[in-house]
C-alpha cells in the first residue's frame, strides 16, 4: 500500500515510513500535482484538509485526529490492513527510499564508536546516505504498534 500525505500530517507519514509503507510527504498542497502523482503511482492521498477535493479515481481518506495515534489506527482499521513487524524500519524516515543492509566496517567512522561496538547489524538509505541501527526506539515502535487493532 502507497500512500501521499500532505503537509498537515507530517508525523503521520515518518510514522508510515517505519511502519514501512512507501509514504511520500508533501510540503505544499498542490491538489492538481498532488492528483496526478496519486493516480499514477496509485496511491492513498492522506489529508486533514477538508477543503482537498474528491477526484474520480483518486483514493482519499480524510484523517480526523489532531493525534498522532488515533491517525494511525484510523488509517489501519478504515483501509483494513494491519501492521507488519516484518517490514517496520524497512524505509528511510528522511527520503521515502527502501533501506538495504550494509556492512559494519562500512560504517565505522560514520557512526558514534559506541554504535559501532554495541551493534552488529546496520542499514543505509541509498539516497541521502543516513545509517539506521537497531536501538531502543525499535522497542518503544513495538509497544505502540502492539495497542494497534489488527496488529
Amino acid at each position: 500500500m502507497k500512500f501521499i500525505v500532505t503537509k498537515e500530517l507530517g508525523r503521520l507519514a515518518k510514522w508510515l515510513k517505519i511502519l514501512g509503507f512507501d509514504t511520500e510527504y508533501h510540503a505544499e498542497n498542490k491538489e492538481g500535482s498532488l492528483s496526478l502523482r496519486a493516480l499514477q503511482e496509485d496511491r492513498i492521498v492522506l489529508t486533514r484538509n477538508s477543503h482537498w477535493g474528491a477526484h474520480s479515481g483518486i483514493r482519499t481518506l480524510y484523517i480526523k485526529s489532531d493525534s498522532v495515534y488515533a491517525q494511525i489506527q484510523q488509517v489501519l482499521s478504515e483501509l483494513s490492513f494491519a501492521a507488519d513487524e516484518t517490514q517496520m524500519f524497512t524505509r528511510c524516515i528522511l527520503c521515502n527510499e527502501a533501506l538495504s543492509v550494509i556492512e559494519k566496517e562500512k560504517v565505522k567512522d560514520k557512526v558514534p564508536e559506541y554504535v559501532f561496538k554495541s551493534q552488529e547489524n546496520f542499514v543505509n538509505c541509498p539516497r541521502c546516505q543516513k545509517i539506521y541501527w537497531q536501538g531502543s526506539h525499535r522497542g518503544n515502535v513495538k509497544e505502540i504498534i502492539a495497542k494497534l487493532p489488527n496488529s
